[in-house]
């Protein structure tokens, strides 16, 4: 509700409601309830009870894909967009993302950069490939079927944005406490650029007796980019103290400036 996107999530609804209500979701429906009779009326029924907890129960922590050649100076778009007076970039080691454990009730998606069209072709997509492999999904169970794909519908609304965002190459990580939650993600109220507002988070430690790793900051922080600000070697040292402090190994290499000539205050 308080994202940068205005729209944010009512994008991504409207793009699926208009997509699913074409000739496309009816073949959707078709090849569902060939599965499995009545499964379409029992999904949509689902769905539209969930969507007023999509929209207010939903909490993302959105990241954005870095390449190797942006490791010395960052990316301009987003020092502008996100970098502030004294920004930083803490760039990640990747392989939190792709875990398979369900501990943290919080998962992790690329954001589709899609319009109404776009989502059809995604549509179309699913039913071809249920209508190819029909014998499979039957064997999955009505349940566990309808399960999967509430879950997709969800996320095609939570994780399609408008594509004028393309750049940004965002990731997700999505927890919806209504639907799931997690005893290691826990709720507190804080202000948020002077909006109280109900927040959660993710502890940076493993559980490793339930399949979480990866999630210390010695795993976790890969570097540290000091973005255009006015005491850039202030902040450098602050973090390099910081993450040393973390137990994050070779943390003097690991937080450097950028020196991106931005101005970072208007006269």
């Amino acid at each position: 509700m308080t994202m940068n996107d205005v729209r944010e999530v009512d994008h991504g609804l409207d793009c699926l409601m208009e997509a699913y209500n074409s000739n496309v979701g009816r073949e959707l429906e078709a090849v569902l309830d060939n599965c499995f009779q009545g499964m379409s009326t029992e999904i949509k029924s689902q769905f539209n009870a969930w969507i007023p907890g999509i929209r207010y129960d939903t909490f993302v922590t959105c990241l954005s894909e870095h390449y190797s050649n942006e490791d010395r100076h960052g990316r301009l778009s987003m020092w502008r967009a996100y970098g502030g007076s004294s920004g930083v970039a803490i760039v990640i080691n990747g392989a939190a993302m792709f875990g398979t454990s369900r501990a943290l009730a919080a998962y992790s998606s690329p954001v589709a950069y899609l319009d109404s069209n776009g989502v059809a072709d995604e549509l179309k997509a699913i039913t071809q490939r249920i209508r190819q492999n029909q014998e499979f999904v039957k064997g999955i169970g009505r349940e566990r079927t309808k399960n999967i794909l509430f879950h997709a519908l969800r996320f095609s609304a939570v994780c399609t944005k408008h594509p004028a965002f393309q750049e940004e190459k965002e990731w997700r990580v999505v927890a919806s406490p209504s639907i799931e939650s997690s005893d290691l993600v826990p709720k507190e109220i804080e202000d948020v650029y002077g909006v109280p507002q109900l927040v959660l988070k993710i502890k940076l430690e493993d559980h490793l007796d339930r399949g979480l790793r990866g999630l210390e900051p010695r795993d976790l922080i890969d570097r540290v980019l000091i973005g255009p600000c006015d005491h850039p070697d202030v902040v450098c040292r602050a973090f390099r103290e910081t993450l040393t402090a973390l137990g994050v190994p070779d943390a003097g290499n690991r937080a450097y400036g950028t020196g991106v000539p931005l101005r970072t205050r208007r006269p």
